[in-house]
């Protein structure tokens, strides 16, 4: 049987399944005569948890204005996975949990590497993304991204994850470009008594977690975790298996509210761990270029702390303050890095119901490079990165209770760029309590890191005569600039149906690109050689266009449908003087121009779940990775109010395929896989 029949009889087997669970739901349904307090009964769940963000009505979100905020009052692209969607998802790591969310690319380099992006410009490093961890920036400026591999929050304890698509920098400020994703976990007088689970299978080996809380829910509660699992490698045609996974982690959180105005939440995490690779080395003698397999050891930790005082008519201030240390050691290089970051924020009404918040920043970053082999090296091995920022936001209403204009703007200064201005101009309009219309205009910038400013690579383009190909940082790099224009519509149609749409125009300057080459000769070291020096330069600007469009339906008390449709078309070309053409042909051909996601979800009786998802993603060019879809399926059994059963297939439809293509150039190839978890609720 083909590659092609394989995928359509794949694709034909799980359309019947679907069906198949659906006909045994109807005919249980009608066999037992069910009705949603009976479901309820039966699984022992709040039946709202089921209900979509926008149907809660009183779900407030928070990333966008760092304010508690309602879904139909954010003049902005933001979509919210709760705690049920992570559930249900049958995921295991955060970037597998972003699949589900609209315009959000996420790719699988292998077993422990993503690519993720929004809206465009798709990498490793995700460097226009904005990643955070209850308020606590895991970005990294050595390589202007997040390590993927180390974000390792345990997805039970997660009260729920933020995405705003399009710009954040008026708000979060540098780098927050084409997007933010702020992960929040749940406080602790949520997580009182003991939970355990334990899984495993082909590709997720095995997995483990424990928590235990306690308190009184009132003042104080605090909770503590252990997690740690292991992922095997990839689908590896012809050579070895480098990319196994393993990572142990634990913490804490401790939540006080000593009186009605004031919280203070204190927490902390600390891992370690080991993730496979391999990199592409130059060797100077004999001269050679080598792919080298190696282990990446990995370890880290961070404490934050968040006072909040509520002062009358809805005031308020936070201050916010983390340390957070991060430790690698690879056979490429290492690093050692300790942040310290403090933020104030304060939250009032002005004249005529404004709502107007300003805040403050400041944050410190030494760290040592680390160098392990010679053609590979950042200078100076030691740097202090410093950030200095501050921001005021200005909601002002125009007509009560109906149409608003926000206004903001982050300032910053930095050590890579000196100072920038990242402005923001919105306006929402309600005419009735389920139905907004909203447009924006923003302007973001991603700021120079280390590896644009400072890295020196070399590469062995051939032996004899011995010539060498090397990537040189630029300290006269400007920041990448983006001008946006969004506008977006949201409505409830009908008590069951949810729609949200969004479209985007985008202007980018100043992307990063290599520029003309130097060539000389180097005597050391030995032997004698010809070097070929490539810099960064600010050589590509770029356009997007493109909209998301995600329903939500409930057709019937125990099935729900969910979905979207992503389309993006990315348009890259050199500024006048450079001819290189490797970086538009990267932009261009690094992003899918469609994505679709279905989620269906079944609440069967006997406290049986099914929960299929299909996805479908265009080709990458640039990646060498062709369109493919795929389906996940999970089964979830509640056995009684403790015990819980999963069985989880993930991309189903075939043997493997391939999403990324990683470092140097592997196309490594993503398993079907599929795991068992068993899980003691509290």
């Amino acid at each position: 049987m083909s590659r092609s029949r394989r995928s359509r009889f794949a694709l034909h087997v799980f359309i019947i399944a679907v069906l198949a669970a659906l006909g045994a739901a109807l005919t249980g349904v009608r066999t037992a005569n069910c009705s949603q307090e009976e479901t309820l009964a039966q699984t022992g769940r709040n039946p709202l948890v089921n209900l979509s963000l926008a149907e809660l009505g009183n779900v407030r979100v928070t990333t966008y204005s760092k304010e508690p905020e309602e879904v139909w009052q954010t003049p902005a692209a933001i979509y919210v996975l709760t705690q049920e969607d992570i559930r249900r998802s049958g995921a295991t790591s955060i970037p597998e949990l972003l699949r589900l969310v609209p315009g959000v690319e996420v790719a699988q380099i292998d077993s422990d590497h993503w690519a993720v992006g929004i809206r465009g410009f798709g990498s490793q490093f995700s460097k226009y993304v904005l990643v955070m961890i209850d308020g606590r920036s895991v970005y990294t400026p050595l390589f202007a991204g997040v390590y993927w591999e180390v974000q390792n929050v345990p997805l039970k304890d997660i009260d729920r994850i933020e995405v705003i698509r399009g710009p954040g920098g008026a708000i979060w400020g540098p780098n927050a470009v084409n997007g933010v994703i702020n992960i929040i976990t749940k406080g602790a007088q949520e997580t009182h008594g003991f939970q355990a689970s334990a899984a495993g299978g082909n590709a997720d080996q095995g997995r483990a977690e424990a928590r235990y809380g306690a308190g009184n829910g009132k003042t104080f509660d605090y909770r503590v975790y252990g997690m740690g699992f292991r992922r095997s490698a990839g689908h590896h045609p012809g050579f070895a298996n480098f990319d196994d996974w393993q990572t142990g982690q634990g913490g804490f959180r401790m939540d006080w509210r000593p009186q009605r105005r004031d919280a203070l939440t204190l927490e902390g995490d600390i891992y370690r761990g080991a993730d496979g690779v391999r990199v592409g080395i130059g060797q100077y003698l004999p001269p050679a270029q080598l792919n080298v397999d190696g282990t990446e050891h990995v370890s880290g930790g961070n404490l934050l702390a968040h006072w909040t005082r509520r002062f009358d008519r809805g005031s308020d201030i936070q201050v916010r303050g983390y340390y957070d240390r991060t430790y690698r050691l690879g056979p490429q290089y290492g690093e050692r890095r300790n942040t310290f970051d403090a933020d104030f924020i304060h939250h009032l009404t002005l004249w005529r119901n404004q709502d107007f918040t300003w805040g403050v920043g400041a944050r410190l970053s030494p760290s040592d490079f680390i160098q392990v082999i010679p053609t590979a090296d950042f200078l100076p091995h030691h740097q202090d990165d410093t950030l200095y920022t501050a921001f005021a936001r200005d909601r002002i209403p125009l007509v009560e209770d109906q149409l608003w204009l926000t206004l903001g703007s982050k300032f910053e200064d930095n050590n890579f760029s000196g100072f920038g201005l990242e402005p923001s101009a919105r306006i929402l309009w309600r005419p009735r309590p389920h139905q907004s219309l909203w447009a924006a205009v923003t302007r973001a910038l991603r700021t120079p890191a280390r590896l644009d400013e400072d890295l020196m690579l070399t590469g062995t383009l051939q032996a004899n005569p011995p010539t060498f190909l090397r990537i040189l940082g630029n300290t006269n790099l400007r920041p990448e600039v983006l001008t946006s224009f969004e506008a977006g519509y949201r409505t409830m149609p009908a008590r069951n149906v949810y729609l949200d749409i969004a479209a985007f125009h985008g202007h980018y300057n100043d992307l990063s690109a290599f520029g003309g080459a130097s060539i000389f000769s180097e005597l050391t070291p030995s032997p004698a050689h010809t070097v070929i020096a490539v810099p960064y330069v600010n050589g590509v600007r770029a356009t997007t266009n493109g909209f998301e469009i995600s329903p939500d339906w409930q057709p019937l008390s125990w099935w729900s449908l969910r979905g979207s449709y992503s389309y993006l078309h990315l348009n890259a070309f050199n500024k006048p003087g450079l001819q290189e053409t490797g970086s538009v042909a990267s932009y261009e051909g690094s992003s899918p121009h469609h994505e679709v996601v279905i989620e269906s979800r079944f609440n069967l009786p006997k406290g049986f779940e099914f929960d299929p998802t299909y996805r479908y993603v265009s080709a990458l060019p640039a990646q060498m990775a062709p369109a493919y879809q795929t389906a996940d399926a999970r089964l979830g059994w509640r056995l009684n109010r403790r015990l819980s059963i999963s069985l989880v297939g993930q991309n189903l439809f075939q043997p493997y395929h391939v999403e990324f293509s990683g470092d140097p150039g592997l196309l490594v190839g993503i398993k079907r896989s599929g795991y068992l978890e068993l899980t003691w609720n509290p």
